[in-house]
């Protein structure tokens, strides 16, 4: 019941009330990052969703123009050189991905779930095969987004969607919710840039390209 009707309209509520109440930091928020560099407000990026649909998810840029397109991050060589001044805060305090709220609102995405896969991150959506991971909307926050985000790999971060998928509920949501609080305010799992003589990042930076 909760997963075929229920998630969807708390969804719908939830996102409802956060674009209401954080409407000043959203407008705060953008006109910050026009003033402080050229460029778009927000940031779209092909993601995959429901059913391995595309879809763009919406973000506060945070990068330079000239920042490559279609590489996480944290897979990016001194990713310092791309990030705003505006951006290094939106990024450090996650607030970078508060438009996602819209995606949610428009049935795209849910508030947990899965994070959406890149459209090129073969690999992970691959592994999310096995855990039925890539038949629900992926989320604004996760079961892996609390278990080490950017820093453990694909076979287990789609075992961790594979758990949620398994425990899906009211409750196991608003768990996961609570900790994601916990988690943006010590900064847990966030790695900007890929580490050096690591062979598998240098292997997926080119496959990114």
């Amino acid at each position: 019941m909760y997963n075929r009707y229920l998630k969807r309209i708390s969804d719908i509520i939830l996102s409802l009330v956060m674009i209401t109440s954080l409407s000043w930091l959203i407008l705060i928020i953008s006109i910050l990052i026009k003033l402080s560099s050229k460029g778009k407000i927000f940031y779209t990026q092909k993601r995959i969703g429901k059913n391995k649909r595309e879809f763009y998810i919406l973000k506060f840029r945070t990068m330079k123009s000239t920042a490559p397109e279609d590489v996480p991050t944290h897979l990016l060589r001194n990713p310092e050189q791309y990030i705003t001044c505006i951006g290094k805060i939106l990024r450090k305090t996650s607030l970078d991905e508060l438009p996602q709220l819209f995606n949610i609102l428009k049935g795209d995405m849910s508030l947990v779930g899965p994070r959406p896969a890149l459209w090129n991150q073969y690999d992970l959506i691959a592994e999310r095969d096995k855990y039925n991971a890539n038949d629900v909307r992926p989320g604004l926050t996760g079961w892996a987004q609390i278990n080490g985000r950017d820093e453990i790999a694909i076979p287990l971060k789609a075992s961790y969607d594979g758990v949620y998928i398994h425990k899906m509920s009211f409750i196991f949501d608003m768990t996961c919710m609570l900790k994601t609080v916990s988690c943006v305010l010590k900064h847990d799992g966030v790695k900007e840039g890929a580490l050096e003589g690591n062979k598998n990042n240098e292997e997926s930076v080119n496959n990114w390209g």
